[in-house]
């Protein structure tokens, strides 16, 4: 386990440097981890690869509101994945009538 907190600070180490691909990795492991929040703050600094797994999280779960924060923070697929949503039909074939 200790290893694999020293690869996120060393991710983190080279992220904050400008590393895109240490960003990405470390967006990887959080997300690994179940770490929303952290994943959340990755996204803030502009990590585009956790935008791309908090959509998927968000979809999955079908959390119209973090579809529309996570595309204000900008990352436009949550936008188009919201509007998907949204524009789904009620009696789609995989929502749950009871809901």
């Amino acid at each position: 386990m200790a290893n694999m907190n020293a690869d996120r600070e060393t991710l983190r180490e080279l992220a904050d440097e400008g590393n895109e691909a240490a960003l990405d990795r470390l967006a990887d492991l959080v997300d690994e981890a179940d770490d929303v929040e952290e994943l959340s703050e990755l996204l803030d600094e502009g990590s585009m690869r956790a935008g791309l797994l908090l959509t998927r999280r968000a979809a999955a779960s079908g959390d119209l509101r973090e579809l529309q924060r996570i595309a204000d923070a900008g990352y436009d697929e949550a936008g188009n994945e919201l509007d998907r949503l949204l524009k789904q039909p009620a009696d789609a074939p995989d929502r749950d009538p009871h809901t």
